[in-house]
């Protein structure tokens, strides 16, 4: 399904010289030059009536249209369940994601996903790239999600995005005794030994995790998370580096470790995911600017891991 796009405009004389997908960029801002470059290579844009190439270099005082359709994927299909809503205008949604729920389809999840839900509930969606979904978190991360309800919104919080303009604090749940505060810097990239896995890795990317301690328990700590840059699991691979990692995560832990000890509450062994959850986003509205901080509280299941870890360190005293 596709939803019909029409730009018109005349190339100012001061972007003369430029190359036609940069001009583009700069009279049309509310749309990214990637998608510009998209369009301008399926033909849907032409200076003065001919077609036009990224490369192509305007002069200035041209007539520049585009006619083009904006797709979603059209093999996804609305499928109605729940959505948390912790904020809403006619630009930008912002969802409390519980755990198990995955956000895109993909191989073995063609259905029940995060996308399918926001279909159903705004059908105007499938007019936006990925239905709006700017960032994801794992399935079994619960926590804050951003969604675009427009174009220009999306070109904006995805432009944040990469500028790391945007804050996220996250909350993990880890075993052992970690220091009160530290940054781990190492770059991730995927594991050479098990594909499915990401890791540690000399030749991957740049990631940066700062964390500090909220809470200490006899054999665990709640940290409050922050991340400079969003590679795949990096939270879960940078604290599993540096030998605490998240409690109940199956890929990155040791849960033989996390269970052997006697004493070891019944809730941290019960616990079936990773414990972490993306507390807090802190950005400027993609289209008025405005300062938003969004919250989230802890999904009960991992409110009554840390309520369970707090009764036994206090037992203990």
């Amino acid at each position: 399904m596709t939803k019909p796009i029409r730009l018109d405009g005349i190339i100012p004389d001061m972007l003369s010289g430029l190359r036609a997908d940069r001009a583009l960029a700069e009279i049309f801002p509310q749309h990214s030059r990637t998608r510009i470059q998209g369009w301008i290579r399926a033909g849907a844009a032409t200076l003065d009536g001919a077609a036009v190439r990224v490369r192509d270099r305007v002069a200035g005082g041209e007539r520049i249209s585009i006619v083009c359709a904006v797709e979603c994927d059209g093999r996804s299909a609305a499928q109605p369940g729940p959505l948390v809503v912790l904020y809403r205008d006619p630009d930008l949604l912002v969802l409390d994601k519980p755990p198990g729920l995955v956000v895109h389809p993909g191989a073995g999840n063609r259905d029940g996903t995060l996308l399918n839900r926001l279909l159903a509930h705004d059908p105007a969606l499938r007019s936006i790239p990925r239905a709006g979904l700017v960032h994801r978190l794992d399935k079994d991360t619960s926590g804050v999600m951003l969604v675009a309800r427009s174009l220009h919104a999306h070109t904006r919080l995805v432009a944040q995005l990469k500028a790391r303009e945007v804050e996220r604090v996250y909350e993990a749940v880890v075993t052992g005794s970690p220091p009160s505060r530290a940054t781990v810097e190492a770059p991730v990239g995927r594991d050479r030994m098990r594909r499915i896995r990401m890791a540690v890795e000399p030749h991957g990317k740049h990631a940066v995790t700062h964390y500090r301690i909220i809470e200490r328990y006899r054999r665990h700590a709640r940290l409050e998370v922050t991340i400079e840059t969003g590679r795949t699991h990096q939270i879960r691979v940078h604290l599993a580096h540096v030998g605490h990692p998240l409690v109940g995560d199956a890929t990155y832990g040791k849960r033989r470790a996390q269970t052997r000890a006697a004493d070891t509450p019944d809730a941290v062994s019960a616990f079936s995911r990773q414990a972490l959850h993306a507390r807090c986003l802190s950005l400027g509205h993609p289209v008025s600017g405005q300062a938003l901080k969004i919250e989230s509280r802890l999904a009960p299941d991992m409110q009554g891991l840390v309520d369970a870890l707090r009764a036994a360190a206090a037992g203990s005293r």
